[in-house]
């Protein structure tokens, strides 16, 4: 074994379970995670490649200092920096005494596309032709033939430079700065200005090059010599300037195959991966369904019993730790989270005493204008225990209230200014005060909108995850903060908790019915009215029994919540140990 296959298969636990959680969702529920450990791993193969710490020299092979003797130069358009010879000082690392320090321009031709008046434009490019590749068609070391675009035959024939051929790389300049791929599967082509075509000497490995071109030296490189502002940006002569450790031909061969090798070995090592994270949240999510599907709380006591016992097992990632805080809301909505009492009050009585009051505040002129319609006939989602009633937002709130979102400054609200809330202040499950903007001076607050304690605030417009996304407004609150136009505050009667009313506003069938009421053309931004809002169906219980609810949600949210920060440290520990040990190797 060499020194990278030992360091693999010693460690090999350690680079499939060092997974950190994306802040944002990919597509497919594995990929909210990021691989960190496999990341690490093709990081640290690359950086060994290219300081000679992948596979061992050969003494026979001919020293790179005899090839660079031997390059010559393809084209007068070859940008040299012989003349300029590298100091000691230079270098980043030691390399093996028969490889050689060189100028990536020293190895090869960089030649710019035809930036002049032959250039295509977007009104010239066809639908066959030769084709004419730009920054986005360069995936993963490749061209992205399936998406490839295409210029005509004369078009090509008049260009004066930027011409590939097979073997060539194309490196991007500007934008997705340091992406590159490998010309294979095209014959020939044009590039777009944001590339340029690096065509390497018959001395130097073309494989090799694009390794180099992914490997942390070079990242280094491009932070070097990025002279680009808000747009990342380098210029060819800039690219010729970059370091490169030049191995031996034969050497250069040998680490190719070894990093294909290597890499190939990731590739399964990630599919595995993955698939092993697919796999465990499907039985969680299979296992924790039980729980939902319980008929009452004995049934569901006796579920969770058998569950419990294997938590060690199930509750292994913060998504699962998610996934059960979501199960736990289901039941609580659904009567299924703490037993019903036959002494409280039906809920049905609770809605004729709700109905008496608002009538009361009508007759008195003292209840709240409402655009909060009734609900029509909706197939109700599950059935209900002895004692709850169906009802609606409509039903049980006495009015609601939209905001005001005059300009303002685009920066948050300081001391005792005023600030109107962004949407993005109700939409994560916890009312997030600092989510707000500034309101000029020269405008006069309307204190009426004002948020106080215990406020229900739902979104009437976000994009499709979060519309109607709502929160309860904590009992300390930072004062002067005025909800936007994008917000609603419901009223709801005393007779209902408020909290409870959030968690039924944050539940499964409560997300299915929004999503299908919103309207909007893209899934970037959708709306929900407030009649939409006032017909969401709400299983009611009794009061005490809201409040038993909504205490018995916290206490588990909070053991939820601290295994997570459990399993934060204890991945942040792996993730700084993956690190650990890739230093260590290219020490």
């Amino acid at each position: 074994m060499t020194g990278i296959d030992t360091l693999l298969a010693d460690n090999l636990d350690l680079w499939t379970s060092a997974i950190a959680r994306k802040s944002a969702g990919g597509r497919g529920r594995s990929r909210k995670f990021r691989l960190h450990g496999i990341d690490k791993l093709r990081s640290l193969i690359l950086d060994l490649a290219v300081r000679g710490k992948l596979v061992p020299q050969d003494p026979e092979d001919e020293p790179a200092s005899e090839l660079l003797k031997r390059i010559n130069p393809l084209s007068g358009k070859a940008t040299k920096f012989r003349q300029n010879p590298l100091d000691k000082r230079d270098v980043p690392f030691e390399i093996p005494p028969t490889w050689l320090w060189a100028r990536l321009g020293d190895t090869c031709i960089l030649e710019n596309g035809d930036r002049g008046k032959n250039y295509p434009n977007k009104s010239a490019l066809t639908a066959t032709g030769v084709p004419f590749v730009n920054a986005g068609h360069l995936q993963d070391g490749r061209i992205d033939v399936e998406n490839i675009t295409y210029i005509p035959d004369a078009l090509f024939n008049r260009l004066g430079s930027g011409k590939f051929k097979v073997g060539d790389i194309l490196f991007c300049l500007r934008g997705s700065l340091g992406k590159a791929a490998l010309v294979t599967g095209v014959s020939m082509g044009a590039i777009a200005s944001s590339l340029v075509i690096v065509r390497f000497s018959e001395f130097v490995d073309a494989k090799y090059g694009l390794m180099y071109f992914a490997s942390p030296l070079a990242v280094q490189m491009v932070r070097r010599y990025d002279n680009g502002t808000a747009q990342p940006n380098l210029s060819s002569r800039d690219l010729g300037k970059f370091l490169l450790p030049l191995p031996p031909l034969a050497e250069q061969r040998r680490i190719v195959a070894k990093v294909e090798e290597l890499m190939a070995l990731c590739d399964r090592l990630e599919a595995g991966t993955y698939e092993a994270i697919d796999a465990h949240q499907f039985l969680v999510t299979e296992l924790l369904t039980t729980l939902t599907a319980s008929r009452d709380t004995a049934e569901l006591a006796g579920n969770w019993a058998r569950i419990e016992t294997h938590f060690d097992t199930l509750l292994i990632t913060e998504d699962s730790v998610d996934q059960l805080k979501q199960t736990i809301l289901e039941l609580a909505v659904m009567g299924r989270l703490v037993p019903q009492d036959s002494n409280h009050e039906p809920a049905s009585e609770l809605l004729k005493r709700i109905r008496a009051e608002k009538a009361e505040l009508t007759k008195k002129g003292q209840a709240k204008k409402s655009k909060l319609l009734s609900s029509p006939d909706q197939t109700k989602p599950f059935a209900l225990p002895p004692g709850w009633a169906w009802s609606s937002f409509s039903e049980l709130s006495l009015g609601e209230e939209a905001g005001w979102s005059p300009q303002c400054e685009p920066y948050p609200k300081t001391g005792s200014s005023w600030g109107v809330l962004k949407v993005s202040a109700v939409s994560w499950g916890e009312f997030r005060p600092e989510e707000n903007k500034a309101l000029p001076d020269s405008v006069q607050p309307r204190a009426e909108l004002q948020v106080a304690p215990n406020d229900f605030l739902i979104s009437r417009a976000n994009t499709s995850e979060l519309v109607a996304r709502s929160v309860v407004v904590g009992m300390e609150v930072e004062g002067r903060l005025i909800i936007s136009d994008k917000i609603v505050r419901i009223f709801f009667t005393k007779n209902v908790s408020n909290q409870f009313m959030n968690l039924v506003n944050s539940s499964a069938y409560a997300r299915q019915y929004y999503a299908g009421v919103a309207g909007g053309t893209s899934s970037s931004m959708k709306n929900v009215s407030r009649s939409q809002i006032g017909s969401l169906l709400v299983p009611l219980p009794p009061k005490p029994e809201q409040d038993k609810i909504v205490k018995k949600y916290n206490v588990l949210c909070e053991s939820c919540d601290a295994l997570k920060r459990q399993l934060a440290t204890a991945m942040q520990g792996q993730l700084a140990l993956a690190d650990a040990i890739v230093a260590k190797a290219v020490e």
